[in-house]
């Protein structure tokens, strides 16, 4: 009788485990000041929800609340099933890996992200044109074909003729929004991948895909010193410098969490809600790329993913007539940013794992997915858009890039082969 006991607690403290909500496992654990935020209160509020519908809805009198507008009614309806959908995501979905600031966030995040890849789903259906005049639901500025910048029509750095300024090109290069945003883009990563060498490895990686897509997206089309010097020496060095430093912090702190209401005066209680918003704990991501060929691949997934990730937002953008500062863009990398924080958590324990049958998990499938149908779009929607074919230099240079490739993991798989039957004899 005991031994099942003790079976059955084991059991519960997997599962409690599994779902990262040990923090939320038993409310004498919880510190009282934030012990009513994980008390379950579905039925409540499912009643709430429903009186809410009641009034937007106009259940009880349909005649006079609801517009005549039909464009008006369906917007309307889309948005109330959007919301429907993320509040049982809020209550019901499955918990992530992710406890902070609390598991209920990252259900919702999880909600959005099924929306998003539906939303896609969707647009993948439609034409072109009509994708296009779809965006204008999104956002009144949008369905508005416009020009698209080039970046290398001018690769002087030194103009003597100019008369504002002598160094035009270079103002113009250093005061443009994708600035700001490669700085910032490569911070989140770095705090997301936490391997500078894995880092360094996409942010030139991303640099060839622009090298290699140029004949396709004006956009991509930049001098040598605005992808070499201000791209990957400043402004991809600085945001990767800036986000290990943020992981070194992280990584040297020590995790004894003491509850608000323990904390001795107000300054106290206000750092810790502060740190209610980050992590519980700090992983160190072991992701060992040369541990294999199979590791390697699995490395290499992971970067194929990330740069097509990357790539689609300029396709998109290109397709669908978006322009670089609508909010739109915004909301699309804010929604990726926080796709990603779990979907690395999930694929690096993933990684660790030494289950011979296991899964991805959850976010992972969904960033796999979400992907893929923005790829997709961009194929579908980009047929007769790029009348210029891609070099025979490029084609040569990555097709031999692949071949060694291939040939490299076959040789170190046969390696490796060899020297397990050597030892074994």
């Amino acid at each position: 009788m005991e031994s099942n006991n003790h079976e059955s607690m084991r059991r519960r403290d997997h599962l409690i485990h599994a779902n990262g909500e040990r923090s939320s496992a038993s409310s004498n654990d919880l510190d009282p000041w934030i012990a009513w935020a994980y008390k379950p209160r579905t039925v409540t509020l499912l009643f709430v929800g429903a009186c809410f519908l009641i009034w937007a809805s106009g259940s009880l009198d349909p005649e006079s609340s609801l517009p005549g507008d039909i464009i008006t009614s369906v917007k309307r309806g889309v948005w109330a099933m959007i919301a429907v959908f993320l509040a049982y995501c809020l209550l019901q979905a499955p918990s992530t890996v992710l406890i902070r600031p609390h598991p209920a966030i990252w259900r919702l995040v999880h909600g959005m992200a099924v929306i998003y890849l539906v939303a896609l789903t969707f647009l993948l259906f439609q034409k072109r044109d009509d994708a296009r005049q779809f965006m204008k639901f999104l956002h009144l500025d949008l369905g508005v074909e416009l020009p698209e910048r080039s970046y290398g029509a001018d690769c002087r750095i030194y103009l003597p003729d100019n008369p504002t300024s002598r160094f035009k090109n270079v103002y113009e290069t250093l005061y443009d929004e994708f600035v700001l945003a490669h700085i910032l883009g490569w911070w989140g990563k770095a705090i997301l991948i936490r391997n500078q060498s894995l880092l360094w490895v996409l942010s030139v990686g991303f640099e060839m895909m622009e090298l290699t897509f140029r004949h396709m997206l004006p956009n991509f089309n930049e001098c040598w010193w605005d992808s070499i010097v201000l791209d990957i020496l400043i402004c991809n060095w600085f945001g990767i410098w800036a986000g290990m430093h943020t992981v070194r912090y992280f990584d040297g702190r020590t995790y004894e969490w003491v509850g608000i209401s323990q904390q001795p005066n107000v300054i106290g209680r206000v750092k810790r809600t502060l740190g209610q918003f980050t992590p519980a704990q700090w992983d160190k991501d072991e992701w060992h790329p040369l541990q294999g060929p199979w590791r390697f691949i699995q490395i290499l997934c992971l970067c194929v993913v990330f740069l097509t990730v990357e790539l689609n937002t300029f396709f998109l953008k290109f397709c669908l007539w978006i322009p670089p500062r609508n909010p739109v863009i915004i909301y699309r990398l804010i929604l990726w940013w926080l796709i990603a924080i779990p979907t690395i958590r999930e694929y690096n324990s993933y990684l660790q794992d030494r289950k011979m049958v296991k899964k991805v998990g959850a976010f992972v499938w969904l960033s796999l997915a979400i992907c893929i149908v923005e790829l997709l779009i961009c194929i579908k929607f980009g047929h007769g858009l790029y009348p210029k074919p891609m070099p025979l230099w490029l084609v040569s240079t990555w097709s031999a890039v692949g071949l060694g490739l291939m040939v490299s993991l076959a040789v170190w798989s046969w390696q490796l082969h060899r020297q397990v039957q050597m030892k074994r004899q």
